[in-house]
């Protein structure tokens, strides 16, 4: 029995199928770049063996969280995964409700990890629990599971995370003084320091302020430690930043008006909601203002409702799969910016959206005319075979192929990355076949695409060179 069929996610046509085959063989092997994630860097700073299937699978994996709380499993029962006495106990209740995830990606992803990683060929249930959590086990003792390891084994190029703008790197710098020659980049993300709702915003400003010797309590002195921030981000080897904001909002206010703003939204704890989301704004530009002078690529990631339950929030704090996304405004909300930065040569924005709507409607016309714009691939809930597709589909006749950004894993869980890229590359060759089947491109033009979106357009929109 195999977890995986060789032709899964390809056309079910035989002749279009024998194209996506085709093209899938040219980029299964290529060298996997991910140059937008949220693995730790610990680990590979520190290349210690991963405790145990639990602390691995499932307490990175907010798909999986999400999906087992949904159907009435007590976060606290799933969380009490990292305590190691009661690992294998959550791990069992894992199993027994795998057939949860039937049709969704993330079984796609674990079946992949489970074959290709540790050679398992029998479906995971209430029954191959324990030979799951014994065989898994036996292989995380091996050096060979190790993060480096693995790291090399997965043929990444590039991995890189994403870090708060006040964290030290320290991890970052411990990678690059070991003489480990894999290349793990930090990104910047600000929101922490630009968002007046986000927990402890006052706080982070006056840490931000002792970090940098700037006066943070003053709207100059916080642009000139926002300055500063990146600047040491970018002498660690960043390439980019990144931004979760709940709108994509822009404005350009006038000094004075930023002024007055900032003083209202750091004097107090609980800034009013058109205050902060003016401010959020302003940051928005004012992070596009800095890319076009220190080249940083700037991503943005809107669209999301977040920490959407109060009493998860309350209790076990962020990212615990309770985020949903929210229709979002792309045209009207960039136009500041974009009026302002979008002709720049040396401005990349790099858009992503959970709002499907407006792929044809807003996100490919915006790529398809600026040349600063590049679109994202599909993110989170759209990180799916039919997501991807339809991406392709609404994105493509506008925008073509070479105004997206290749294909990124935005992955906690660092076994799911082959996987992901896997799926991807899959749903890629499928694409390309139906074309190519409809003879609106010769094949070896669709091997040429397949193969620039594996890694060329990632280098170029990354600044990856």
């Amino acid at each position: 029995m195999s977890l995986l069929h060789p032709d899964r996610l390809f056309p079910a046509d035989p002749e279009v199928r024998g194209i996506a085959r085709r093209i899938f063989s040219e980029i299964c092997a290529l060298p996997i770049l991910s140059p937008h994630g949220h693995t730790d860097p610990r680990w590979f700073a520190d290349d210690t063996p991963f405790p145990d299937p639990t602390a691995l699978f499932l307490l990175p994996d907010h798909y999986i969280l999400r999906m087992l709380y949904s159907q009435g499993i007590p976060m606290e029962t799933l969380r009490g995964g990292a305590n190691p006495k009661k690992a294998q106990e959550v791990w069992r209740i894992f199993a027994e409700n795998y057939y949860l995830f039937r049709g969704t990606p993330t079984r796609l992803w674990l079946d992949y990890a489970f074959q290709e990683l540790f050679g398992l060929q029998v479906r995971l249930n209430a029954e191959t629990a324990d030979f799951y959590w014994e065989t898994i086990s036996e292989h995380l003792a091996n050096e060979t599971f190790r993060p480096r390891a693995l790291y090399e084994r997965f043929q990444l190029e590039v991995i890189a995370t994403t870090d708060n703008a006040l964290d030290e790197l320290e991890a970052h710098a411990a990678i690059r003084n070991s003489g480990w020659k894999g290349r793990v980049l930090p990104t910047f993300r600000p929101d922490a320091v630009v968002d007046p709702e986000f927990a402890g915003f006052r706080a982070n400003l006056a840490k931000l302020g002792a970090m940098t010797g700037e006066d943070t309590t003053t709207w100059k002195g916080y642009l000139a430690a926002l300055v500063s921030r990146r600047r040491f981000f970018k002498q660690e080897g960043a390439t980019a930043t990144d931004h979760g904001h709940p709108t994509a909002a822009t404005t350009n206010l006038s000094r004075t008006e930023a002024e007055s703003l900032f003083r209202r939204v750091t004097r107090t704890d609980e800034p009013a909601p058109a205050d902060a989301e003016l401010f959020r704004a302003q940051m928005l530009s004012e992070m596009a203002r800095m890319s076009v002078e220190d080249g940083l690529v700037m991503q943005l990631h809107v669209g999301s409702f977040r920490n959407y339950n109060p009493v998860l929030f309350a209790k076990w704090g962020r990212d615990q799969g309770a985020d949903i996304p929210t229709a979002t405004n792309y045209v009207q909300a960039l136009h500041p910016l974009l009026a302002r930065y979008g002709n720049e040569p040396d401005f990349r924005l790099i858009l992503f959206t959970i709002d499907e709507s407006t792929f044809s409607r807003e996100l490919a016309p915006l790529a398809g005319h600026y040349p600063s714009v590049t679109l994202g691939p599909p993110w989170w809930f759209l990180d799916s075979p039919e997501g991807m597709l339809r991406f392709r589909q609404h994105v493509t006749e506008t925008a073509g192929f070479y105004n997206t950004a290749g294909f990124n894993d935005d992955t906690r869980a660092f076994l799911s990355i082959p996987g992901r890229h896997d799926l991807a590359r899959r749903m890629d060759a499928a694409y390309l076949a139906t074309l190519v089947a409809d003879h609106r491109l010769d094949e070896d033009e669709a091997l040429e695409v397949a193969r620039d979106m594996t890694g060329p357009l990632v280098r170029r929109a990354y600044k990856l060179e």
